[in-house]
């Protein structure tokens, strides 16, 4: 029988991530559970597929748009699982173990977590795990595991640049279980723009997205040093 899994990762010039996200990734290839990576790639000018295929994944190349370039991947994908996982994303030793406990129990995702320890940090963490468990909305840093055919009845990811993540688990009829093992995600974005300043724009975004926003137009905000408002 083969490994259940297929792993989708978007890039967009990730060179200098992406080797440790495919390296913490390994230990569920040891295990059985994967049987193959697909990057999907939005257009990389830097050593992207060079690294994704010295490793033996997949590569696909699209449009950039993260929503799009995963729906992408899941079409290329034979597993009858899915775990998607960020390019800038590090899932914690013992994942693949914890995985297999609870194998069948409904989609997952993990706990978040930066890979620096600070005060900052690790509020912004707790919050983060907080709306995970209360509110059901894990964003994508988080990693998702589902399988093929929760993800179908779902809709798949939509063709958007921002909140594609939300929109999915949304859509999804079970809920997301939190998963012990952390993924550990980049901080740069935080400490560039300052912890707080970007925490409360994740919060406005989310909350213009449930208000109706153009996904995409977020998206300009988001990866701007603009105010949200």
């Amino acid at each position: 029988m083969p490994a259940p899994i297929s792993v989708i990762i978007p890039t967009l010039n990730s060179e200098f991530q992406l080797p440790l996200t495919l390296w913490s990734i390994m230990e569920g290839v040891d295990a059985g559970l994967i049987r193959e990576v697909i990057i999907t790639d939005g257009g990389s000018i830097d050593k992207t597929q060079n690294i994704s295929l010295n490793w033996g994944a997949e590569f696909v190349i699209g449009t950039a748009s993260r929503g799009g370039q995963l729906r992408r991947g899941v079409e290329r994908a034979k597993g009858s699982y899915l775990l998607v996982v960020h390019s800038d994303t590090i899932l914690e030793e013992g994942w693949a173990s914890e995985l297999q406990e609870d194998f069948f129990a409904g989609p997952k995702c993990f706990s978040f977590a930066f890979g620096i320890s600070s005060v900052l940090a690790s509020l912004v963490a707790l919050w983060a795990n907080f709306r995970t468990d209360w509110l059901g909305l894990p964003y994508g840093d988080q990693a998702l595991f589902i399988s093929r055919e929760q993800y179908d009845i779902a809709g798949g990811y939509p063709d958007q640049m921002l909140m594609e993540d939300i929109a999915l688990v949304m859509a999804v009829e079970a809920p997301i279980k939190r998963m012990r093992s952390r993924a550990f995600t980049s901080s740069v974005k935080y400490e560039n723009e300052g912890w707080f300043r970007h925490g409360f724009k994740n919060l406005i975004l989310l909350f213009r997205y449930f208000l109706g926003a153009n996904p995409d137009k977020l998206a300009q905000l988001y990866y701007s040093s603009d105010d949200p408002d």
